[in-house]
Parts: C-alpha cells; structure tokens; sequence
C-alpha cells in the first residue's frame, strides 16, 4: 500500500516511460509513486524464462536499444551497457544473400547485382538519413519541435522531401533498382505498424524515421542482459532517488478538478482492497484509451490495432544456410530477412488488407545470444544453446479474431515454412525445446502495435506514450 495519502505525482504504469519519468522527479525533490498493475515493474521491456526448466531470460517483447540517449543514463547513473552488433542485417536470395557488415557489404552488393551500382545508391541513401539522425536525435530531449522548426533544423530540402513529405516508398524506388534491395530498406518503415509503402497518411515515413534516427546514427544494440537489465537499472535509479513503487496495485479511475487530481486503484494481493491518493500532476504510461478511460471520456478513434507477432526460439545450434558464403553467427548476429523483398512486403499487405493471412508471411529474426550470451546461464551456456527471435510484420489483430489458436498455429506454421526455405535443414532440427509464439496483441495504436513513440524516455523497440493530467491534457513529448 501506498506510504503517504498525496504525493507530488502519481505515475500510473511501471513501464521504462513512467519510470524514467518517476526517477527524473524524486531527484528533483518531488514526492513520487509508480502504481504499477503487474508483480514486476518495466512494461513492455522486461526480460522472462519462457522455456521451462531452462535459464535463458529472453526480452518479452521489446529487444534491441536504439533511442535511448545517452544523457538519461548519465543523468540517472544507470548501471547499464549495449553492444554493437557487427552486422546489420543478411537477407537469403536463392543459394546467396545480402549481408551488410561484417566488412563484406560492397562485396555483397556486387554479388547480389552484378555491380556497385546499387551500394554506392544506399551509400547516398543512408548518408541522407544520417544528417537527418544527426540533427534530430538531440531534440528527443527537448520541447517537441514545430514542424516548420524541424525543417529548419534538419535544412534539407531533398530529405526533408523524401522522408517527411512523400511517402517513402517514393523514395525506395527511386533511388534503388533491385527489388530485394528496395525491401530490406523499406523493413525499417513497416516493423513497427501495418501499412503499405505508399500510404498516404505517412504512417510508415514515422516509422522509418524512428528507426533510423536512434543516437543519431540509426544503429541499434543489444542491451547487456536483456531489457529487464534495462528497466530493472532504471526501477532502481527510481528508488534510490526517493521514489515509492507499488508492484500489484492496478489504477481504476482518475478525476481531476484541473489544480489537483485524485487516482484510484485496487491491489492485487488477494484482498481486492480499493484505495485512493491525492496528486498535484499525473502521468498516465499507458495509451491514449487507456487514458481516457480512466478519465471516464470517450475513447479515441479509431481503435489501435497491432500488426506484429513474436516467436522466442531455444537452438541446441544455428542453422546451416543455403548460401554457403556466409557464416551462420554472421547471418544470425543481426537483423535476417525472411520473405521481405519489395514484391513480397507488397503482397503481404494486400493479403492481410483483405482479410486473409500472408500466404508467404514476412518476418526477421536475430540471435541476442551471439551479441550478448550473459542472457544464458552456466548450463545452457556450457551446451552451446542459442537464443532466436523472430518479428512477423503484416499479422493485423482483426485476422485473429475469429479463431486465434488456430490462426496463430497456421501463421507459425507458414512463417517456419518461409525460414526453412532460406536454410539447408529445417529450424526445427535445431531447436532444443518447441518455439514459443507469444499472444497476439491489439496494442495501444502505435507502430509495433503498443503506443511507442512517445516521450524522450522512450527508448526502446517497444514503447508508450506517457501523458500527464493536471486539467490540461498532453502528452510530454
């Protein structure tokens, strides 16, 4: 139960926002509390065992640290650490890929296309997104721009054009001619929401952009024991600054007078016991319909639909691949491309537009293990285990409604079915114990289905949104 009866503020979610958030303000003299719903605090950025009677702690849903500056871990004194990975991404394309890193992209490239062609246009390309990353990334930290502003920041007509006005697929084929190149660019605009490389609303533009502006180079790392090391350093940032954290305590209501507010909650201990606390501020870390529901105001519209699922994988080994020209632990140690080609991104999307599952589901995966094997314990480390995650992109909630076990079953089914296509010997003659597809979830409405893109605290793959009520609703951008 809570210590005191008002507090200075009230954050309601444990997620890395609210916590961000909770440690910012108790160092800063303010009285805090985090209510917090679950028996852990860190949202959507926890780490868990999901393979029994195996100490393997995988990210549950977020997974690799991109946007998060480096002044909150100074400011805060986080005990916490990321590791480049030496290779961005390997795409298969019949018995060879495209492996960017590892030193060998130029060469890649000419393999892939007959000539430089194509690298020397994603060398311009990225170019183009660095000094984009390189002036926007620090405003992450300050008072959100006008938009009028940010053009005048970045001072760039050309990208400004390509990234803000158009949509981006304008852009991809533009600049590049082969069609699995055009995809691996464009994954970066639609894992993370449910759109087509065209659309008008400029929802996967946003996307793109937050993937590519992270430390204003783009690169994103493995956090250093997972994302729980993440929100489980900033849980304590929290505390040692003062602040009070209730694990179990699930906030019902919020009513404000717009000088004071008032937060309800019911705890989890068994006892269902209803209490309340006054507030001066209230930050809500949860999405704008939860919000207004504790407000009691109409929900907005439309409502938020996530488009991604996950799959958490145990290896006894990596897989051997068809293209015998590269290792393995090169193709694993970043971002691999199954069935993402332009053409097939394309198709994916018009198929779950419709109603119907992508018959060729695209999807990527990676190996925190090879980055990062702290994650494994001395047993499972001893044997040679390996961790894979797999994203599935175009999987919209609405396909799940009628019968979501067996959807999800078919969907793992088909995305299993591309990945062994890529590989010399079925993914399943590696595991060491059977994959495990998390829940489906219809998130908070932002791209990768939860709310993120929300404050400077968010930071990683999986975000949220933290909004405060004090009579004038916002969100603290």
């Amino acid at each position: 139960m809570p210590a005191q009866t008002a507090y200075d503020a009230v954050i309601v979610g444990g997620g890395h926002n609210g916590l961000v958030a909770a440690a910012y303000l108790a160092r800063a003299g303010r009285s805090v509390l985090v209510l917090e719903r679950a028996a852990v605090t860190g949202g959507a950025a926890v780490s868990t065992r999901p393979f029994a009677g195996v100490d393997a702690r995988l990210s549950r849903y977020s997974y690799l640290v991109s946007l998060l500056p480096g002044s909150i871990v100074r400011d805060l004194g986080l005990s916490f650490a990321v590791r480049k990975r030496t290779v961005s991404s390997y795409t298969p394309y019949g018995t060879g890929g495209l492996l960017v890193g590892a030193g060998r992209t130029r060469e890649s490239f000419a393999a892939l296309t007959g000539d430089d062609r194509e690298y020397e246009a994603w060398r311009a390309f990225y170019e183009l997104t660095g000094r984009v990353a390189r002036r926007v990334f620090p405003t992450l930290t300050e008072p959100l721009p006008t938009r009028a502003g940010l053009r005048a920041l970045i001072d760039d007509d050309a990208a400004w054009r390509e990234l803000f006005d158009e949509p981006i697929g304008v852009a991809v084929e533009r600049r590049f001619r082969h069609d699995l190149v055009r995809g691996v660019v464009l994954t970066d605009a639609l894992i993370g929401t449910f759109a087509d490389a065209h659309d008008p609303g400029l929802v996967q533009n946003r996307c793109f952009l937050y993937h590519v502006i992270g430390g204003g180079t783009g690169d994103w790392d493995v956090p250093v024991g997972g994302m729980g090391a993440l929100t489980d350093a900033l849980a304590d940032a929290a505390r040692a600054a003062g602040a009070e954290i209730a694990t179990r305590h699930e906030v019902t209501r919020i009513a404000t007078d717009g000088t004071a507010a008032e937060v309800g909650y019911r705890t989890e201990h068994g006892d269902g016991t209803d209490g309340t606390v006054a507030a001066h501020h209230v930050l809500v870390n949860a999405a704008p319909r939860e919000l207004a529901r504790l407000l009691g105001d109409e929900p907005p519209v439309p409502a938020p639909e996530g488009a991604q699922f996950k799959v958490n994988m145990l290896l006894r080994r990596l897989p051997r691949l068809k293209d015998t020209s590269v290792d393995p632990r090169d193709a694993f140690a970043g971002t691999f491309h199954i069935s993402e080609g332009y053409g097939q991104l394309a198709t994916a999307y018009r198929e779950a537009a419709g109603g119907r599952l992508p018959t060729a589901p695209p999807s990527e995966i990676y190996c925190h293990s090879l980055t990062d094997p702290s994650i494994l314990g001395p047993g499972p480390a001893a044997r040679g285990l390996h961790t894979l995650t797999l994203f599935g992109l175009h999987t919209p909630a609405r396909l799940f409604a009628g019968d979501n076990d067996g959807t999800r079953a078919e969907l793992l089914a088909r995305t299993l079915a591309e990945l062994d296509s890529r590989l010399a010997e079925p993914i399943a003659d590696c595991l060491a114990t059977a994959p495990r597809p998390q829940q489906h979830r219809a998130g908070a409405g932002g791209p990768e289905g939860d709310g993120k893109r929300g404050m400077p605290g968010a930071f990683g793959h999986e975000r949220a949104p933290v909004a405060v009520t004090d009579g004038r609703r916002g969100c603290l951008w």
